[in-house]
């Protein structure tokens, strides 16, 4: 019962990767593949843990972060259903570089990495399947360090909230979007303090671009948005 809603599980919701596995490699993840449930804020794994387990975001969301100067954390990747995570450090034989915490109330799925690393040993298509996933995320490292670095306050913020719509899309009214985010939260996503993001939301409602109520975001205006963010 419990192996045969894995299977479910594995063939609805990581169809991308199931799909070239052998009827045997389905079974040796069947067998090694577990649920794991993760509250609001709780923590998935720690900076500089051992790697050990390939984590896949079932329901939820979630984020990795890092803690920079002064305690100051900062959110270098947000996590949707379906994605991949916790791998590249063990690929690399090194601890965690981040901090990979729920964001809401999540399902995720584990597997073993020694299970993964048996796997494209013996299946060549597994393995171009983990560098096309390293090459993307990479390729979005690379873009998101030049608009965190170049870009001015209101064109990091605009960019995040643009990324926020994009990554987790929005509520059946079409505007407000499907996460809600504390101000640290998005300040940290934003490479902002706290107070430059509030003052940064603020002039946005000003400009009727946004509507904000509490944790809650409205895109009035995203041609807008979209122009602040490109041109920072």
């Amino acid at each position: 019962m419990i192996k045969s809603a894995l299977e479910k599980v594995m063939s609805e919701d990581m169809s991308e990767i199931w799909s070239v596995l052998s009827g045997e490699e389905k079974r040796k993840v069947i067998d090694s593949f577990s649920l794991h449930h993760f509250k609001k804020n709780q923590i998935i794994y720690a900076e500089r843990e051992q790697p050990e387990y390939l984590w896949c975001l079932l329901k939820g969301k979630a984020k990795l972060y890092k803690d920079g100067v002064g305690g100051r954390q900062q959110i270098v990747r947000l996590i949707r259903p379906v994605q991949y995570f916790g791998y590249r450090a063990y690929f690399a034989q090194e601890p965690y570089v981040s901090t990979a915490a729920a964001m809401e109330a999540s399902t995720l799925g584990a597997l073993p990495m020694s299970v993964v690393k048996e796997v494209i040993d013996g299946n060549r298509a597994v393995a171009w399947f983990f560098i096309h996933e390293l090459s993307r995320n990479l390729g979005s490292s690379d873009t998101r360090i030049v608009n965190l670095t170049q870009k001015h306050i209101r064109g990091r913020l605009a960019d995040a909230i643009i990324t926020l719509s994009d990554h987790y899309g929005f509520e059946p009214d079409g505007v407000t979007l499907r996460v809600y985010m504390a101000r640290e939260d998005l300040a940290n996503l934003s490479n902002m303090t706290t107070s430059n993001a509030i003052r940064t939301l603020t002039a946005f409602v000003n400009e009727k671009l946004i509507i904000v109520d509490g944790r809650q975001i409205k895109l009035i205006n995203r041609p807008q948005l979209l122009k602040i963010s490109k041109f920072g």
